[in-house]
């Protein structure tokens, strides 16, 4: 009997190497064609989008090296120490967590436990989230349109949406770095798409799941988490199916289930003493409650609190002015924001309105209108609170806004399109949205006139043609030349954008503050400090992990630990000596770190570069108040550290830096520098001029 026959009814088993049952072979053609009923370009069009973006998120993505140092020695920390993985601790030792809640941090630090830490397995899981959210977005708007728009109608503006998400600049920016935001972005999608789930077939399982997923946003970057809650929350209250009580039943039941989501980690750690802990990076009390309402909550809106400045508890030193540009209306576009995130703003504003307006005479529980609010109202909380935040802002903060912005684009170009084809009064609205956006386009491009200056122009003459295209078109009544006009009028929407996403693609990122195009060159810092863009200012001694001086942690200036600059540390103040590094290692002996330095950037860098636990005594901004003398005293005596680096700025700040600075020349001793290198002419050491190591215990 020959391998492919069987005998009289025997049914061919799995692995058998009889022909794919008739239930596999259907699924199969479903996840490659679609469904029977989609149109036949649909699901290979969206093969193709997914195809780009994961192009765009993984080409020569190992050039990045490490990233953010500080996240990137986080997931490292956590690759050894299951405690520093659960607290998001900076170092093995766990003395001090990061700045941020820890999911972001664990799903990195799984691939580097089963891969081994190195760029791609820091960084591909950023990129795979990136892509997948693009995958997110085209279901979210596909079946958030509902059957209204047609056959047709819902896979085209899923497919729009999903290459605009796709070519967003920050987005493939960020989503080439190991920032938390690109799966604070993918949850939040995916909150989005069980929402309008939820509103679509009226079950309450959905929108708990919703809520379920915003608090693990919540558990990645803490209240931004939030800010798409007052959208989501009105679309379903006011487009659900149901009686108004029942709705709000079940938004109480979603609330609850949102706490419950977002606190547990909080209340865990919270809990613990906290002598049993590391001290919570970005506190003034070791609480992770107040790195919530603080550091990582009004300190970012109000950039001052109970009479403190930016520079200190609840701030980051004017960082939002310096990173981001001045609070305003104009903030988001401005010299350098403006090219990251807004080159459609203008046709999604539009679109919003324009749909609303469309869609005003559908029954109360119209699935299309309900998917414009909800997007709407996640754009307008955003615009509003990133143009007026007064903290610490960082341009790609805005890649949370990405999602809405490419959703309204996609519905909208539908909408205004079926309504230009099919009513007089409404033929002019796609041609306005349409022409604002290529002015728009022309402008932001125009800002870097020596930037592939001919783009510029083809932009503005791709839309003219697409727009006269249109309204031609529609006086002779023809469709054909109208849909070709609109292919033209996406190509010229998205000609600016596509341009900034792959320059983004194809260089090296700024860590600490990625950013698309042109505009990253040179880039501000807090205190007016010049951060130098990919490519721009490299240190001939940075290795390929990313840890070079003004690299490695990127802190400017401006950051400064309270305890020092750290210039031996690496990161904004130089790269890690050489010899310092192999002398702390060969004098280490029994103890748990390999060294207190002055802050997280400098701990980053030595962290990195060894794979050994640092004490970053201050913390990421530099006024953490994690280290005290009698702490520092008990760590020496139980043989738990041996050796703390200072800088030129140590017991200047509060009493607790003093008493520091008063213990440590009491009770040790100042290393000569010509022991490891300190100082000697030649050497890869930067000057370590008011800087001093100390031998303890």
């Amino acid at each position: 009997m020959s391998a492919q026959t069987f005998p009289t009814g025997t049914a061919p088993r799995p692995g058998d190497g009889g022909p794919p049952s008739p239930r596999r072979a259907g699924l199969l053609r479903r996840a490659v064609l679609g469904r029977p009923e989609d149109p036949r370009w649909a699901r290979p069009a969206l093969w193709g989008v997914l195809l780009l973006a994961a192009v765009l998120h993984t080409w020569r993505l190992s050039a990045n090296g490490d990233a953010n140092a500080y996240y990137a020695a986080a997931v490292l920390s956590a690759t050894k120490s299951w405690k520093a993985f659960f607290f998001g601790s900076l170092d093995a030792g766990s003395f001090i967590t990061v700045d941020k809640p820890p999911m972001a941090l664990w799903l990195m630090a799984l691939s580097g436990r089963i891969f081994g830490f190195d760029s791609w397995s820091l960084l591909l899981p950023q990129a795979a989230a990136g892509t997948a959210t693009v995958g997110v977005l085209y279901t979210a708007v596909r079946r958030g349109m509902g059957e209204s728009f047609g056959r047709h109608g819902a896979p085209t503006a899923a497919t729009v949406a999903a290459l605009a998400l796709a070519l967003t600049p920050i987005t493939v920016a960020i989503d080439r770095d190991n920032n938390p935001d690109t799966l604070l972005v993918l949850l939040l999608v995916v909150a989005a798409w069980a929402c309008l789930t939820a509103i679509r077939t009226g079950r309450l399982l959905p929108l708990l799941g919703s809520a379920a997923v915003i608090g693990c946003a919540f558990n990645t970057k803490m209240l931004q988490a939030y800010l798409v809650l007052p959208g989501l929350a009105a679309a379903y209250l006011l487009f659900a199916p149901g009686g108004l009580v029942r709705r709000l039943a079940r938004l109480a039941l979603a609330g609850v289930t949102l706490v419950v989501s977002s606190f547990w980690w909080m209340l865990v750690v919270d809990r613990i003493p906290q002598g049993s802990r590391p001290y919570i990076g970005g506190s003034q009390n070791d609480t992770v409650w107040d790195l919530v309402i603080g550091y990582n909550g009004l300190g970012r809106i109000l950039g001052r609190t109970g009479g403190r400045t930016a520079a200190g508890p609840w701030g980051h030193g004017g960082g939002g002015p310096s990173f981001g540009g001045a609070p305003g209306l104009g903030r988001l576009f401005g010299q350098i924001v403006g090219g990251q995130i807004s080159w459609l703003v203008p046709f999604a504003v539009v679109a919003l309105v324009a749909g609303l307006a469309l869609r005003g005479r559908a029954p109360r529980t119209d699935l299309a209108r309900a998917s414009l609010a909800l997007w709407g109202g996640w754009l307008a909380v955003h615009f509003v609170v990133f143009s007026f935040a007064r903290g610490t802002f960082h341009p790609y903060y805005t890649t949370a806004m990405a999602p809405t912005i490419a959703a309204l684009t996609g519905i909208g170009m539908v909408a205004m399109f079926q309504a230009h084809r099919g009513s007089a009064r409404w033929a002019w609205v796609l041609p306005l949205a349409l022409a604002l956006t290529a002015i728009w386009s022309v402008v932001l491009l125009r800002r870097t006139a020596g930037w592939n200056p001919w783009l510029a122009w083809a932009v503005g003459a791709v839309t003219v043609v697409a727009v006269a295209g249109l309204i031609i078109g529609r006086l002779g009544r023809r469709a054909g030349p109208r849909l070709g006009c609109g292919v033209l009028a996406l190509v010229g929407a998205l000609g600016g954008p596509a341009a900034y996403a792959v320059d983004a693609a194809g260089s090296r990122v700024s860590g600490t503050n990625p950013l698309a195009g042109p505009v990253r060159e040179g880039m501000g810092g807090p205190g007016g400090a010049r951060m130098p863009g990919p490519g721009a200012g490299a240190s001939p001694g940075a290795r390929p992990g990313g840890v070079g001086p003004g690299e490695a942690g990127g802190a400017p200036a401006g950051l400064r630990g309270r305890f020092g600059s750290g210039r031996m540390g690496g990161g904004a103040e130089g790269m890690v000596s050489s010899q310092l590094i192999a002398y702390l290692e060969k004098n280490q002996g029994g103890a748990r770190w390999l060294v207190a330095v002055s802050s997280a950037q400098s701990a980053s860098a030595m962290i990195l570069k060894t794979g050994r636990p640092v004490i970053a005594m201050s913390g990421f901004t530099g006024s953490d108040p994690a280290m005290t003398a009698g702490k520092l005293r008990r760590y020496v005596q139980d043989g738990l550290l041996h050796y703390v680096l200072t800088g030129d700025r140590m017991g200047r700040g509060r009493q607790g830096d003093a008493d520091v600075t008063a213990w440590l020349r009491q009770s040790c001793k100042v290393v000569p520098p010509g022991e490891y290198g300190g100082g000697v002419q030649g050497s890869d050491t930067p000057s370590m001029t008011g800087g001093e190591l100390y031998r303890c215990g």
